[in-house]
Order: structure tokens, then sequence, then C-alpha cells
């Protein structure tokens, strides 16, 4: 499969480009990003014939089909990492919560959280074609905190890879943060950016596309990729976990095949919606995808609307902050595959340039076809907390925010799959004050009156955090990012 620029090309790069080159250099030309140029069909045959095929098949399978450059010998062994989550058996269960709600639980990797179920595999192929090239990479990483731990707990001590993770100093839980700076891999490097995700992420567009910052690093026979969701190898694997949670309703009889459905999503990056999208383009029948914001409801109003502005805005702090985003990468690809090239360049050239665009009444349309869209303030959210877990299920903040979408945006009777980004231990203090309305309360102290409370067991690569010693101190001013890469390199 060929991958193509989002924005067009500029004369000074390929116009396609295979999976492997897609994931090593993930910034195309005009600072745009890459496409699949085509998408593959996976209908109703190819789901039939995965009714009963555990997630490593099924994963196996889609990746095949996508007919990526990457050696059988090296997915497998990327894929067994799978077999390290809570039950090997089954990486992702599917939960019912209500009659016609069910829970995609995709947080039972190493780091507690979603993106371990694309980091933990991406990490190895990149780190396997780093060494097939005989060259040497390094990674940025922006977090709004959970990209982070994931990505530094795959990339460490891998051999030719060395990362420098970004976080919002103040923008993350506490055991987002303890995640990050209890790291000491010698490959590793974790600053503290004094502003907001957004900061960190244009940081890293900026350098990924300096030719300047290149050319400096290749003088020091350095690469440079990235492992947020602008690199496809995110989105390929974000893809899968939504067919498989398809698939497991089928198998729960909960749904018949070719029955559709809704998928909620919390917002973030977009890059899970993203791969709601196209899997739905592959085949899936899905009815819409349902976006969950917080009060960073930047995508609700676009969504609504066909603008966004970013005029006159500034990310606001809430009890979701893996969503405390506004500029999110991933809807560049959909403005990509819905309206091509052309107009994607002149939608992005505008936010970039005016920090604001609007689509025509028929794009909207087209958009409004697909998704639909909610927000949820800190204080209903953390009444869903505490009237799902009075129902007998705990969830974290960024997974209530997807059950005002439940409420409020569907407009057929179908059944809905919230996809759980996130283990409550992540987020403690939130769930103690949304079950009990206690304030002020460490970490530590929460996990173990919620854990006390619902009658479980802190996971012990969470409760070992708080007895780690700190190796990462670094903080700086988010004016001094480049510089300060430069300096560690």
């Amino acid at each position: 499969m060929q991958f193509i620029e989002t924005r067009g090309n500029d004369g000074q790069h390929p116009e396609t480009v295979r999976f492997s080159a897609a994931i090593l250099a993930p910034v195309s030309s005009y600072g745009g990003l890459f496409s699949p140029q085509n998408l593959p069909v996976l209908g109703e045959a190819f789901l039939q014939q995965h009714l009963s095929s555990d997630y490593k098949t099924l994963a196996r399978a889609v990746l095949t089909s996508f007919a990526i450059d990457i050696e059988d010998a090296i997915i497998d062994k990327a894929l067994a990492l799978y077999d390290h989550f809570d039950n090997p058996a089954n990486p992702v269960p599917v939960v019912k919560v209500k009659e016609d709600l069910y829970v995609s639980e995709l947080y039972h990797g190493p780091t507690r959280a979603f993106k371990d179920m694309a980091l933990q595999p991406f990490g190895l192929l990149l780190s396997a074609l780093a060494q097939q090239h005989n060259e040497k990479y390094l990674i940025l990483v922006a977090t709004s905190g959970d990209t982070g731990p994931a990505a530094l707990e795959t990339f460490k001590n891998r051999q030719n890879i060395r990362v420098v993770c970004m976080y919002p100093d103040g923008g993350t839980s506490d055991v987002q943060r303890l995640q990050m700076v209890t790291e000491d891999a010698d490959n590793l490097k974790v600053i503290g950016v004094k502003g907001d995700f957004d900061d960190t992420q244009s940081a890293l567009k900026h350098l990924l596309g300096s030719v300047e910052f290149n050319q400096t690093l290749k003088t020091k026979n350095i690469q440079l990729s990235a492992a947020n969701s602008v690199n496809f190898g995110r989105i390929i694997f974000q893809t899968i976990y939504h067919i498989h949670a398809y698939l497991e309703l089928v198998r729960q009889q909960a749904i018949t095949l070719g029955e559709k459905v809704y998928l909620s999503v919390p917002s973030g990056n977009f890059g899970n919606a993203l791969g709601g999208y196209y899997a739905l383009k592959m085949g899936l029948p899905v009815e819409k995808i349902l976006i969950a914001s917080n009060s960073n409801n930047i995508l609700t109003r676009f969504i609504h609307t066909g603008v966004y502005d970013l005029r006159d805005l500034s990310v606001t702090p809430t009890t979701s902050p893996a969503m405390d985003i506004l500029k999110s990468s991933n809807i560049e690809r959909i403005l990509f595959d819905l309206f091509g090239k052309q107009r994607t360049r002149e939608l992005m050239q505008q936010l970039d340039n005016e920090k604001h665009y609007a689509l025509n009444a028929a794009e909207l349309a087209q958009i409004q076809a697909i998704f639909a869209a909610d927000y949820c303030t800190d204080e209903e959210g953390k009444a869903y907390i505490k009237q799902t877990f009075a129902d007998g299920y705990l969830m974290d903040p960024h997974t209530a925010t997807c059950f005002k979408t439940y409420d409020n945006c569907r407009d057929k009777p179908l059944k809905t799959i919230v996809y759980s980004t996130a283990e409550w231990t992540k987020f403690s203090p939130v769930i103690a004050n949304a079950l009990t309305g206690e304030t002020d309360t460490r970490d530590i102290d929460a996990l173990k009156a919620v854990a006390s409370k619902a009658g479980i067991k802190i996971p012990a690569t969470i409760n070992s955090l708080f007895d780690k010693p700190v190796a990462q101190k670094t903080v700086i001013d988010k004016q001094d990012i480049e510089k300060t890469i430069l300096g560690i390199l």
C-alpha cells in the first residue's frame, strides 16, 4: 500500500511512500501528514471469517490487508507484546454496562492507558526498521498525559532509538507525571514544559518540519521521527480495536452481524476517532461516531457549525486532562479523505496563519453525516462516574464524557460502544471526589480510598510509582524546547 500527502506535494518529497517510510518520517510536504492512498475493503465476509479469531489473529489480518512492507516475523514479534497485557487471551475486554451500552476497555497494558494498544507494537516496529537501515533515530513525543508514559515504556532500552518526551508541567495527573519522571533508561529524556499540550505538539510539528533542525541532527548521524498520532504507525493499530469491539458484540449476542452500532470516543488528538472512521470506511457497520469533549469543546463546535476557531482561546484545565487540547492533529486526515489535498492545504494553512477556518455548507453536511458531538463539564462527568459506580462499574473521567454523548447524540436505538481510554488509577483524586465528595486528596490516599470502596486492588505498576526516585527533573519554558533538545544530544 502507498501513502500520500494530505497537503499535496512540494516537489521536495516523493509523491508516494510505503508504510515503513511513512512511519520513519511522518511529516510530509507543506507540514502535512501521510494518509493511505486507498483503504482496504473489509466487508461482512471478513468479519464473518474472524468471528472466532483472537485479538492477535485479527490484528495480523488487518495489517495484512494494508499490505504494509514489514517482514512477517517482525509483525508477529510486535503483536506478541499483547501477551503481556492483563489477560493475554483477551487484551481488550468489552464489558456490558447498560442494556445498549458496552465499554471497550483499552487500558489493560503496562501503562494503564489506551496508548499501549498502538505504541507497544509500534515501538518494536520502529526500532527494528532503524536497525535494518543501520540508522539512529530521535523519537519526539508530545503528551497530554498518556502518550508519554506509553512511548517511554515501549522505547526504553530499544536499540538505535533515543526519545525526548515533552509534557505540560502541571497539566497531567500525578500518576501520569510519575510514570514519566521516574523512567531512568539511558535512551530516554523527559522534559516538563511551562505551557499546555498544544505548545508541546506545536513544537514537535515545527521540529519535524524544520530543515535546519533536521540537518543539525544529520550532522550527528541521527534521523528524526515521532510517536504521536501524527505518525500513521499509531493510527493503523488504533483501527484494529474498533473492529475487535464490534466482533465482541456479535460474539456476546448483543447484535447480529451487519447490524449498525454507534462508536462513542473521547476527543483528544482525534486519533482514536480517526481509527473508527477508517474502520467505518473499510466496511465496519457504524451508524455514526460520537465525539465526546470536555470543556475544551472546540470539536463540538466544529462538528455543529463547521467552524474551527482558535482565536482568543486558551486551554482550560479540566479533570480529564488528556483531552485538554484545542488543535487536534488528526482532523487533517479527515479533511483530506473527504475534501482532497488542495482543500485540506487551504484550510490547514488558514488555521496555521489565521487560527481559524470554516467549512462550506456541503462540507459540513459530509462531516455531520459521519460525526455527532457533545461536551461534558467536570461536574457532569463526576455525576456520571458516581451513578455508573452505583450501577456496578468504575470508570475514569475521560470515559465519563462518552456517557454524555450516549445520552444526547444518538437518534436511533442502536447499541453503543464506549471507548475507555484510561484506568481509574490514573485519576484517582477525581474519582474519590466524585464518589465521596472529598477534596485535596493526594493520589496515593485517593488510590487507597477508591480501591477500598470498590473492593479491588491497586495494580502493582501504579502502586510502586510512589516509591521510585524521580530521575527526570528538567522543566523549561516553551521557547527553549529546541535549544534544550539539541543540548541533550
